[in-house]
């Protein structure tokens, strides 16, 4: 993988037909995963957010205070992607369930999970996630 892609502030998500890399910010923190995107009018196309917890376990969302539409990309330990939730609608409180086992969450632009092939099956590379081609030492 490219070096760029090694980078705390990109990450690379494997489709069955090609390798996508986003800039992204990390919210690793319980304040950061707090704010996530919320408050925000607009996010680059290329960009995203990657939340990082501690340990892999169920994952809730909601989009109260966000204000652009967001595709939730969930993923295992070793960066697996077990499930993607497509545009979720901004502003909305209804809760938006990843399941068990998430450990990663990847937030891009509402629509292009679709658009890029972005699935189930597929793999994020990022140095926070053990296992992934990025993993850092």
């Amino acid at each position: 993988m490219a070096q760029a892609a090694c980078a705390p502030d990109r990450i690379a998500v494997q489709t069955p037909n090609a390798r996508q890399e986003f800039s992204v910010e990390v919210a690793d923190t319980e304040a950061e995963r707090a704010q996530g995107l919320m408050n925000r009018p607009h996010m680059a196309s290329a960009a995203g957010m990657l939340f990082v917890y501690d340990r892999a376990q169920r994952a809730q969302f909601w989009m109260a205070n966000t204000l652009i539409p967001l595709d939730m990309i969930f993923a295992a330990d070793d960066g697996t992607i077990l499930k993607v939730h497509s545009n979720a609608v901004p502003l909305d409180r209804s809760v938006i369930d990843g399941g068990d086992g998430v450990r990663y969450v990847l937030e891009i632009n509402g629509g292009l999970a679709a658009r890029l092939g972005i699935a189930a099956g597929g793999a994020l590379h990022h140095p926070a996630i053990a296992g992934s081609d990025c993993a850092a030492p």
